[in-house]
């Protein structure tokens, strides 16, 4: 019956919808509790130095493992390492709402939940993004990347609306158990779906071996690639550029 099950689960361009409803609903709640945390810890200390330093530890560790997180993501079971990252984020929530209910919840807990969270998101992206590349015919890339990037924005522009909203009717905790909720509903998402393994490419025979020379292939490959190279740099001076005028 398992083997039945499991044959008849939802593949292609369907298994990388609901998957992407999934994750788009678990950004959302995620952008939604980063948004009321960040307020919350203003009205706590006053200083805009704490709000920086609850985004350096929301981010810091993302950045550092990425290198790592891409040749550790070839190695392991993709579909593993996007639940494994959204009941990490999951988790950190739980912690973070509970010792907000019994009013212990101090600025060190947001920092330490979020490089635990962050580090673990690393490999959300990577996993998601390799996958999507073989659940998805290539007559759908474009529309395939197109609805990530909708969600991207689209949690961009909606998370602080809807948790200034939401903060008045249900307050801090309640979007922190609403978060909860969306990552269950993210890990179901992904549990209910078949998610392909790929076979090791020419690329991937190269590059095997030790996990930093893995690891530092990539790098090499796109810096051998002058095309791609300059995507590549457009893409961090604008990621660099546009926070720096927003802020």
């Amino acid at each position: 019956m398992l083997k039945g099950i499991a044959r008849h689960r939802p593949d292609g361009m369907t298994a990388f919808l609901i998957i992407w409803i999934g994750q788009f609903v678990s950004l959302l709640g995620t952008a939604m509790t980063r948004f009321a945390l960040t307020i919350w810890a203003f009205q706590e200390t006053g200083q805009a130095t704490t709000l920086a330093l609850v985004g350096f530890f929301s981010f810091a560790p993302t950045l550092i493992f990425s290198p790592l997180a891409g040749a550790l993501v070839d190695r392991w079971n993709r579909k593993l390492m996007m639940i494994l990252s959204d009941l990490a984020a999951g988790l950190s929530t739980g912690v973070l709402l509970l010792l907000y209910a019994t009013g212990r919840l101090e600025i060190w807990h947001l920092y330490v939940a979020g490089a635990f969270a962050s580090a673990f998101e690393s490999f959300q992206f990577p996993a998601f993004s390799a996958a999507m590349s073989l659940m998805v015919p290539k007559s759908q890339y474009g529309r395939a990347n197109g609805l990530v990037s909708l969600a991207d924005s689209a949690t961009t522009i909606a998370a602080p609306v809807l948790a200034g909203m939401l903060l008045v009717v249900v307050g801090i905790g309640g979007v922190m158990m609403l978060d909860v909720v969306t990552f269950v509903i993210a890990v179901t998402a992904v549990l209910v779906v078949a998610v392909p393994q790929p076979k090791r490419s020419l690329e991937g025979a190269a590059a095997a071996g030790g996990l930093w020379k893995e690891s530092l292939y990539g790098f090499r490959y796109i810096v051998e690639r002058k095309s791609l190279l300059g995507v590549q740099l457009t893409f961090t001076i604008s990621n660099f550029s546009i926070p720096l005028a927003l802020s």
